[in-house]
């Protein structure tokens, strides 16, 4: 397996520390730090698994997976937390504002309008505070 963040003395932690902090920047930090007195271990899971494993593939570009991840995010309704954290990540890694609004425009169509609206929300909280 080819990965993004290739280092051959590097572990799944540290390439997945790595590759939040690329992705995700201060927003995945925060959702780390929240952890830290409650379940450190836990991050160390989100570091090693979805980061050092997943989103350091080669098959799609962080792009790609960010809109993948926002879609999905949207769909499933319930974690507005988390798709904030993904929609600044897209931002991150290359999605203007209008993608991410067409994104989760496209979510009306297969998850409801409520998921949509409420990803729609989201973004603009995120979209507020990038530009505050």
């Amino acid at each position: 397996m080819t990965q993004r963040f290739p280092n051959a003395d590097e572990g799944r932690l540290e390439r997945g520390k790595r590759a939040l902090a690329e992705i995700d920047g201060r927003a995945g930090q925060n959702v780390i730090d929240a952890l830290a007195d409650i379940a450190p271990e836990f991050a160390n899971y989100l570091f090693e698994f979805p980061f050092g494993d997943i989103y350091s593939r080669s098959g799609l570009d962080l792009r790609a997976r960010e809109i993948a991840t926002i879609a999905a995010l949207a769909a499933l309704g319930n974690a507005t937390p988390q798709l904030k954290v993904h929609i600044e990540a897209g931002l991150n890694v290359g999605l203007s504002r209008e993608e991410v609004v067409e994104i989760l425009m496209q979510m009306a169509v297969y998850a409801g309008f409520p998921a949509a609206l409420n990803g729609l929300f989201a973004a603009k909280e995120v979209f507020a505070q990038r530009a505050g």
